[in-house]
Protein backbone atom coordinates (compact mmCIF):
# COMPACT_ATOMS: atom_id res chain seq x y z
CA UNK A 1 0.00 0.00 0.00
CA UNK A 2 2.80 2.32 0.71
CA UNK A 3 4.48 1.31 -2.42
CA UNK A 4 1.37 2.08 -4.39
CA UNK A 5 0.99 5.47 -2.66
CA UNK A 6 4.35 6.47 -3.42
CA UNK A 7 4.12 6.02 -7.23
CA UNK A 8 0.39 8.29 -7.31
CA UNK A 9 2.41 10.51 -5.23
CA UNK A 10 4.76 10.95 -8.10
CA UNK A 11 2.01 10.93 -10.67
CA UNK A 12 0.59 13.96 -9.44
CA UNK A 13 3.69 15.51 -9.49
CA UNK A 14 4.08 15.03 -12.94
CA UNK A 15 0.39 15.69 -13.76
CA UNK A 16 1.08 19.39 -11.73
CA UNK A 17 4.04 20.15 -14.29
CA UNK A 18 1.71 19.31 -17.31
CA UNK A 19 2.22 15.65 -18.07
CA UNK A 20 2.41 14.20 -21.63
CA UNK A 21 3.22 17.25 -23.73
CA UNK A 22 1.63 17.24 -27.66
CA UNK A 23 4.08 16.88 -30.44
CA UNK A 24 6.67 19.76 -32.06
CA UNK A 25 7.60 19.81 -35.07
CA UNK A 26 10.43 17.75 -35.54
CA UNK A 27 10.26 15.77 -32.16
CA UNK A 28 9.38 12.15 -31.99
CA UNK A 29 6.30 10.59 -30.66
CA UNK A 30 7.06 8.89 -27.06
CA UNK A 31 5.53 5.88 -26.95
CA UNK A 32 5.32 3.09 -23.75
CA UNK A 33 4.01 -0.33 -24.58
CA UNK A 34 2.97 -2.72 -21.64
CA UNK A 35 5.13 -5.67 -23.57
CA UNK A 36 7.70 -5.62 -25.93
CA UNK A 37 6.09 -7.95 -28.20
CA UNK A 38 3.90 -4.74 -28.93
CA UNK A 39 6.87 -2.63 -28.56
CA UNK A 40 8.34 -3.98 -31.47
CA UNK A 41 5.95 -3.61 -33.64
CA UNK A 42 5.19 -0.10 -32.43
CA UNK A 43 8.93 0.15 -32.95
CA UNK A 44 9.25 -1.04 -36.83
CA UNK A 45 5.85 1.33 -37.67
CA UNK A 46 7.33 4.35 -36.06
CA UNK A 47 10.84 4.35 -37.63
CA UNK A 48 12.75 7.33 -36.92
CA UNK A 49 9.84 9.37 -35.47
CA UNK A 50 9.38 7.74 -32.39
CA UNK A 51 10.62 6.44 -29.67
CA UNK A 52 9.57 3.31 -27.73
CA UNK A 53 10.33 1.95 -24.12
CA UNK A 54 8.75 -1.58 -23.15
CA UNK A 55 8.02 -2.41 -20.12
CA UNK A 56 7.84 -6.36 -19.51
CA UNK A 57 10.75 -7.49 -21.27
CA UNK A 58 12.58 -10.22 -18.92
CA UNK A 59 12.28 -13.63 -20.69
CA UNK A 60 12.58 -15.55 -17.60
CA UNK A 61 9.93 -13.77 -15.70
CA UNK A 62 5.87 -14.50 -15.71
CA UNK A 63 4.39 -11.31 -17.80
CA UNK A 64 1.09 -11.83 -15.52
CA UNK A 65 3.12 -11.82 -12.32
CA UNK A 66 5.22 -8.02 -13.10
CA UNK A 67 4.58 -5.15 -10.28
CA UNK A 68 5.47 -2.01 -11.46
CA UNK A 69 7.95 0.64 -10.82
CA UNK A 70 8.33 4.11 -10.15
CA UNK A 71 9.88 4.41 -13.44
CA UNK A 72 7.46 2.91 -15.19
CA UNK A 73 4.91 5.82 -13.65
CA UNK A 74 6.90 8.23 -15.05
CA UNK A 75 7.17 6.87 -17.95
CA UNK A 76 3.67 6.34 -18.29
CA UNK A 77 3.13 9.95 -17.39
CA UNK A 78 5.24 11.31 -20.09
CA UNK A 79 4.07 9.06 -22.69
CA UNK A 80 2.21 10.40 -25.84
CA UNK A 81 0.77 7.23 -26.91
CA UNK A 82 0.34 4.50 -24.09
CA UNK A 83 -0.45 0.83 -25.74
CA UNK A 84 -1.36 -2.29 -23.48
CA UNK A 85 -2.55 -5.66 -24.20
CA UNK A 86 -5.95 -5.79 -21.91
CA UNK A 87 -7.83 -8.25 -21.20
CA UNK A 88 -6.73 -8.63 -17.46
CA UNK A 89 -2.66 -9.23 -18.75
CA UNK A 90 -1.34 -5.82 -17.66
CA UNK A 91 -4.01 -4.76 -15.07
CA UNK A 92 -0.64 -2.82 -13.25
CA UNK A 93 -0.46 -0.96 -16.33
CA UNK A 94 -4.26 0.64 -16.30
CA UNK A 95 -3.72 1.41 -12.63
CA UNK A 96 -0.75 3.56 -13.44
CA UNK A 97 -2.71 5.09 -16.47
CA UNK A 98 -5.85 5.53 -13.70
CA UNK A 99 -3.57 7.01 -11.22
CA UNK A 100 -2.81 10.27 -13.16
CA UNK A 101 -4.85 11.11 -16.49
CA UNK A 102 -2.88 13.17 -18.65
CA UNK A 103 -5.35 14.75 -21.23
CA UNK A 104 -3.47 14.32 -24.36
CA UNK A 105 -1.85 10.92 -23.73
CA UNK A 106 -3.63 8.44 -26.18
CA UNK A 107 -4.16 5.29 -24.92
CA UNK A 108 -4.58 1.59 -27.14
CA UNK A 109 -6.10 -0.99 -25.14
CA UNK A 110 -6.04 -3.67 -27.74
CA UNK A 111 -8.44 -5.56 -26.15
CA UNK A 112 -10.80 -3.00 -26.42
CA UNK A 113 -9.90 -2.29 -30.08
CA UNK A 114 -10.58 -6.59 -31.06
CA UNK A 115 -13.93 -6.42 -28.45
CA UNK A 116 -12.50 -8.79 -26.09
CA UNK A 117 -12.98 -8.99 -22.71
CA UNK A 118 -11.15 -9.73 -18.53
CA UNK A 119 -11.55 -13.62 -19.26
CA UNK A 120 -11.15 -14.24 -22.94
CA UNK A 121 -7.84 -15.50 -23.86
CA UNK A 122 -5.37 -12.42 -23.30
CA UNK A 123 -2.50 -13.75 -25.97
CA UNK A 124 -3.78 -11.89 -29.15
CA UNK A 125 -0.18 -11.37 -30.64
CA UNK A 126 -0.35 -15.09 -31.36
CA UNK A 127 -3.45 -14.50 -33.36
CA UNK A 128 -2.10 -13.54 -37.08
CA UNK A 129 -5.39 -11.76 -37.96
CA UNK A 130 -5.25 -9.49 -34.37
CA UNK A 131 -1.81 -8.32 -35.05
CA UNK A 132 -2.44 -7.21 -38.40
CA UNK A 133 -5.17 -4.80 -37.08
CA UNK A 134 -2.62 -3.80 -34.17
CA UNK A 135 -0.02 -2.60 -36.86
CA UNK A 136 -3.07 -0.68 -38.64
CA UNK A 137 -4.34 0.74 -35.44
CA UNK A 138 -1.10 1.59 -34.44
CA UNK A 139 -0.32 3.60 -37.87
CA UNK A 140 -3.72 4.98 -37.29
CA UNK A 141 -2.77 6.52 -34.16
CA UNK A 142 1.08 7.70 -35.50
CA UNK A 143 -0.62 9.67 -37.92
CA UNK A 144 -3.06 11.38 -36.11
CA UNK A 145 -0.83 12.86 -33.36
CA UNK A 146 1.68 13.58 -36.27
CA UNK A 147 -0.38 14.41 -39.56
CA UNK A 148 2.85 16.16 -41.00
CA UNK A 149 4.33 12.60 -41.27
CA UNK A 150 1.36 10.93 -42.36
CA UNK A 151 3.10 9.75 -45.75
CA UNK A 152 6.24 8.52 -43.77
CA UNK A 153 4.37 6.36 -41.45
CA UNK A 154 1.95 4.98 -44.30
CA UNK A 155 5.83 3.92 -45.84
CA UNK A 156 6.36 2.19 -42.48
CA UNK A 157 3.53 0.60 -42.57
CA UNK A 158 4.18 -1.41 -46.08
CA UNK A 159 8.25 -2.05 -44.93
CA UNK A 160 6.54 -4.06 -41.88
CA UNK A 161 4.06 -5.94 -43.88
CA UNK A 162 6.67 -6.56 -46.60
CA UNK A 163 9.13 -7.92 -43.40
CA UNK A 164 6.39 -10.11 -41.95
CA UNK A 165 6.11 -12.32 -45.17
CA UNK A 166 8.34 -14.93 -44.23
CA UNK A 167 5.87 -15.00 -40.71
CA UNK A 168 2.89 -14.92 -42.84
CA UNK A 169 4.27 -17.82 -45.51
CA UNK A 170 5.49 -20.01 -42.51
CA UNK A 171 1.76 -20.12 -41.42
CA UNK A 172 0.60 -21.09 -44.84
CA UNK A 173 2.95 -23.60 -44.88
CA UNK A 174 2.11 -25.15 -41.90
CA UNK A 175 -1.60 -24.74 -42.75
CA UNK A 176 -1.33 -26.82 -46.21
CA UNK A 177 0.85 -29.43 -44.70
CA UNK A 178 -0.49 -30.32 -41.87
CA UNK A 179 -4.10 -28.96 -41.77
CA UNK A 180 -6.14 -30.84 -38.85
CA UNK A 181 -3.02 -32.46 -37.33
CA UNK A 182 -3.86 -33.10 -33.38
CA UNK A 183 -1.29 -31.02 -31.09
CA UNK A 184 -1.50 -30.61 -27.39
CA UNK A 185 -1.05 -27.38 -25.21
CA UNK A 186 0.31 -26.82 -21.73
CA UNK A 187 -1.94 -23.18 -21.88
CA UNK A 188 -3.88 -21.19 -23.71
CA UNK A 189 -1.10 -18.99 -25.04
CA UNK A 190 -0.88 -20.77 -28.49
CA UNK A 191 -4.46 -21.55 -28.73
CA UNK A 192 -5.32 -18.41 -31.09
CA UNK A 193 -2.12 -19.79 -33.24
CA UNK A 194 -3.25 -23.02 -33.30
CA UNK A 195 -6.64 -21.79 -35.12
CA UNK A 196 -4.67 -19.77 -37.77
CA UNK A 197 -2.67 -22.82 -38.74
CA UNK A 198 -5.11 -25.35 -38.73
CA UNK A 199 -4.20 -27.55 -36.32
CA UNK A 200 -6.65 -29.60 -33.95
CA UNK A 201 -5.80 -28.72 -30.63
CA UNK A 202 -6.89 -31.59 -28.73
CA UNK A 203 -6.19 -30.64 -24.59
CA UNK A 204 -9.12 -29.80 -22.74
CA UNK A 205 -9.78 -26.20 -22.32
CA UNK A 206 -10.33 -26.34 -18.64
CA UNK A 207 -6.26 -27.69 -18.37
CA UNK A 208 -5.16 -25.05 -20.51
CA UNK A 209 -7.37 -22.16 -18.88
CA UNK A 210 -6.38 -22.88 -15.57
CA UNK A 211 -2.27 -23.26 -16.17
CA UNK A 212 -2.73 -19.88 -18.01
CA UNK A 213 -3.92 -18.19 -14.97
CA UNK A 214 -1.80 -19.81 -12.62
CA UNK A 215 -4.04 -21.97 -10.86
CA UNK A 216 -4.29 -26.26 -10.77
CA UNK A 217 -6.00 -27.98 -13.34
CA UNK A 218 -9.20 -30.08 -12.46
CA UNK A 219 -8.42 -33.55 -12.28
CA UNK A 220 -10.60 -34.92 -15.14
CA UNK A 221 -8.98 -32.99 -17.24
CA UNK A 222 -5.44 -33.83 -15.96
CA UNK A 223 -6.49 -37.48 -16.36
CA UNK A 224 -7.51 -36.51 -20.35
CA UNK A 225 -4.52 -34.84 -21.11
CA UNK A 226 -2.06 -37.54 -19.57
CA UNK A 227 -4.33 -40.11 -21.45
CA UNK A 228 -4.21 -38.34 -24.78
CA UNK A 229 -0.48 -38.47 -24.52
CA UNK A 230 -0.03 -41.87 -23.00
CA UNK A 231 -2.19 -43.12 -26.68
CA UNK A 232 -0.27 -41.13 -28.73
CA UNK A 233 -3.08 -39.06 -29.94
CA UNK A 234 -0.91 -35.67 -30.16
CA UNK A 235 1.88 -35.25 -32.73
CA UNK A 236 3.39 -32.68 -30.55
CA UNK A 237 3.15 -30.66 -27.36
CA UNK A 238 3.33 -26.75 -26.75
CA UNK A 239 4.35 -25.57 -23.92
CA UNK A 240 4.86 -21.92 -22.45
CA UNK A 241 8.77 -21.85 -21.76
CA UNK A 242 8.02 -19.00 -19.14
CA UNK A 243 5.66 -20.41 -16.36
CA UNK A 244 6.25 -23.78 -15.35
CA UNK A 245 4.16 -26.02 -12.47
CA UNK A 246 4.64 -29.70 -10.99
CA UNK A 247 1.55 -30.62 -13.55
CA UNK A 248 3.19 -29.02 -16.70
CA UNK A 249 6.91 -30.63 -16.06
CA UNK A 250 5.23 -34.21 -15.39
CA UNK A 251 2.67 -33.62 -19.02
CA UNK A 252 6.34 -32.44 -20.47
CA UNK A 253 8.26 -35.70 -18.84
CA UNK A 254 5.25 -38.07 -20.29
CA UNK A 255 5.32 -36.56 -23.06
CA UNK A 256 8.85 -37.59 -23.60
CA UNK A 257 8.49 -40.71 -22.77
CA UNK A 258 6.21 -41.29 -25.21
CA UNK A 259 8.63 -39.70 -27.56
CA UNK A 260 6.73 -37.07 -28.98
CA UNK A 261 8.16 -34.06 -29.26
CA UNK A 262 8.06 -30.72 -27.52
CA UNK A 263 8.05 -27.08 -28.72
CA UNK A 264 8.62 -24.21 -26.33
CA UNK A 265 7.01 -20.73 -26.94
CA UNK A 266 6.99 -17.49 -24.95
CA UNK A 267 5.22 -14.87 -23.56
CA UNK A 268 8.19 -12.24 -24.17
CA UNK A 269 10.81 -11.83 -27.15
CA UNK A 270 13.28 -14.71 -26.85
CA UNK A 271 15.82 -13.63 -27.23
CA UNK A 272 14.55 -9.99 -26.36
CA UNK A 273 16.88 -8.74 -29.40
CA UNK A 274 14.78 -10.24 -31.89
CA UNK A 275 11.97 -8.79 -33.62
CA UNK A 276 7.73 -9.53 -33.39
CA UNK A 277 8.20 -11.47 -36.22
CA UNK A 278 11.79 -12.86 -36.31
CA UNK A 279 10.68 -14.58 -32.80
CA UNK A 280 7.29 -15.69 -34.07
CA UNK A 281 8.76 -17.04 -36.94
CA UNK A 282 11.82 -19.23 -35.07
CA UNK A 283 8.65 -20.67 -33.11
CA UNK A 284 6.87 -21.88 -36.06
CA UNK A 285 9.82 -23.28 -37.76
CA UNK A 286 10.69 -25.10 -34.60
CA UNK A 287 6.86 -26.40 -34.49
CA UNK A 288 7.41 -27.69 -38.41
CA UNK A 289 10.10 -29.51 -37.37
CA UNK A 290 8.37 -31.16 -34.69
CA UNK A 291 5.53 -31.81 -36.97
CA UNK A 292 8.11 -33.56 -39.63
CA UNK A 293 9.31 -35.49 -37.32
CA UNK A 294 6.48 -37.63 -36.69
CA UNK A 295 4.50 -37.40 -39.64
Amino acid sequence: MVRWAFLVAGFLLLAACGGAASVESGAAITVVAGENFWGSVASQLGGSKVTVQSVVTDPNADPHEYESSSSDARAFAEARLVILNGAGYDDWGQKLLDANKVTNRRVLNIAQMLGRKAGDNPHFWYDPSYVTQVADKITSEYRSIDAADSSYFDAQRAQLQARFQPYADEIANIKQKYANTPIGATESIFQYMADALGLNLTTPVEFMDAVAEGNDPPAGAVATFQGQISGKQIKALVYNVQTSTAVTTNIKALATSQHIPGVGVSETLQPQNLSFQDWQLKQLQDLETALKSTS
